[in-house]
């Protein structure tokens, strides 16, 4: 499965921005997709992530009712709206790839390892 990640850009604290991530290649296996960022001088963190059939989504607590992930599988599209958007969400943004089960714990679902599949990020900036 080939990743590629769009969308991202320089917007003001409090605005919404939505991010895709496209997916080709292999994809008729069913996978997983999450979103990671990273931010200058930080490790890659977890964000948000939806199994298969958009059934199960998961976020971190600093983006939970702010953030929402989804998929059209029919387009192999994945999307993450970002509304309320704040300066420390300012990262290049990832989407990943498994087809792992994601459901079965917490550390599995965050850990980078996981996703076998990486797209190249997309740069998100928001001013204060």
């Amino acid at each position: 499965v080939q990743l590629q990640a769009s969308g991202g850009g320089l917007v003001q604290a409090g605005d919404s921005l939505r991010v895709s991530c496209t997916a080709s290649g292999r994809t008729s296996s069913r996978y997983a997709v999450a979103w990671f960022r990273q931010a200058p001088g930080k490790e890659r963190a977890f964000v948000a992530a939806i199994t298969w059939s958009g059934a199960n989504t998961y976020y971190t607590n600093s983006v939970k009712g702010r953030f929402t992930v989804s998929r059209d599988n029919s387009k192999n599209m994945i999307y993450l709206q970002m509304n309320s958007l704040k300066p420390e969400d300012t990262a290049v943004y990832y989407c990943a790839a498994t087809e792992s089960q994601i459901t079965l714990s917490l550390l599995h679902r965050t850990n980078p390892n996981t996703y076998t599949y990486w797209g190249q990020g997309t740069q998100v900036t928001v001013s204060s």
